[in-house]
C-alpha cells in the first residue's frame, strides 16, 4: 500500500478564507488600522493671533504652528511688547506627545500584525489548522490588541481634549504678559480638528472590530474544539469515528 501523500507545508494560496469572518474581519482590521494612525500621525495645525497695544494703532499678527506629536513645550513664541520694551519668548504649553505616539505606534503594529496574519491565512492555512499553537497565539494577540485599542483610544481622546484646551484663547494668552496689560489680544484663524476627531473614532472602531474578532479566532483554537467534542452526543462522536 502506498503511503498517503503528505500535504505541502509551503505557500498554498487560498482566497476562500476572505469569504469567511476570520479573513474578512482581518482585512477590515488592516484597513481601519491604516486610517487610525494615518489620521493622527503627520497632523499639523496653526494658530493665528493678533495683538494690539492700547497706545499703538499697529496690529501684530502671530502665526504659531504646531502638530504631531504635540510637544507644545518645545514651541517658542516671539511675543512683542508695547512701548520700548523688548519682545519676550514664551513656551506655548506642556508636552502631550505620550497620547498620540502610543496611539500611532499601536496602529502601526496592528497594521503589521494584520499583514502577517493575512499571509498565514491566505498561504499557510493548512499549517495554521494543523498547528495548535498558531491559533492560540493568534487569539492572544487579537485579545491584546483589542485591549490596547481601548486604552490607546481612551487616552488619545483625553489627550486631544487637553490639546484643544491648551491652544484655546484663554490658555494661549495667559502666558503672554502683554495680554495681561491694557492690550487687545485675539485668536484669529484656528486650525480644524476634524481629522484628529476622526482618528479617535477610528480608534474605537478598531476596538469594536478587534474585540468582535476574538470570538472567531477563538473558534479556531483547540480550546473551543475540545469543548465542542465534550458537548457532543456520545453516539454522534462514535458515528464520526466509524
Amino acid at each position: 500500500m502506498e503511503p498517503a501523500p503528505q500535504q505541502s507545508s509551503g505557500f498554498t494560496p487560498n482566497l476562500k478564507i476572505l469569504k469567511e469572518p476570520l479573513g474578512f474581519i482581518k482585512v477590515l482590521e488592516w484597513i481601519f488600522a491604516i486610517f487610525a494612525f494615518g489620521t493622527c500621525g503627520g497632523y499639523s495645525g496653526n494658530i493665528e493671533a493678533t495683538i494690539k497695544c492700547s497706545d499703538d494703532k499697529n496690529v501684530t499678527t502671530l502665526s504659531i504652528p504646531f502638530g504631531y506629536p504635540f510637544r507644545l513645550n518645545r514651541i517658542f513664541v516671539e511675543v512683542p511688547s508695547c512701548g520700548n520694551q523688548s519682545s519676550e519668548k514664551v513656551i506655548l504649553s506642556n508636552d502631550y506627545s505620550a497620547y498620540p505616539e502610543f496611539f500611532v505606534t499601536l496602529g502601526v503594529f496592528a497594521f503589521l500584525y494584520c499583514m502577517g496574519a493575512l499571509v498565514v491565512y491566505l498561504g499557510y492555512r493548512h499549517v495554521y489548522l494543523e498547528n495548535k499553537k498558531l491559533p492560540v497565539l493568534d487569539f492572544i494577540f487579537t485579545f491584546l490588541f483589542a485591549f490596547f485599542w481601548l486604552v490607546a483610544s481612551s487616552a488619545w481622546g483625553k489627550g486631544l481634549t487637553d490639546i484643544k484646551n491648551a491652544v484655546s484663547t484663554e490658555n494661549v494668552f495667559k502666558n503672554f504678559s502683554i495680554c495681561l496689560k491694557a492690550s487687545v489680544c485675539r485668536i484669529g484663524e484656528l486650525t480644524a480638528w476634524g481629522r484628529l476627531n476622526v482618528s479617535v473614532i477610528f480608534g474605537f472602531l478598531n476596538l469594536i472590530i478587534w474585540g468582535g474578532n476574538c470570538w472567531f479566532v477563538f473558534k479556531e483554537t483547540h480550546w473551543h474544539k475540545k469543548g465542542e467534542d465534550q458537548n457532543r452526543d456520545p453516539g454522534e462522536a462514535e458515528t464520526d469515528r466509524k
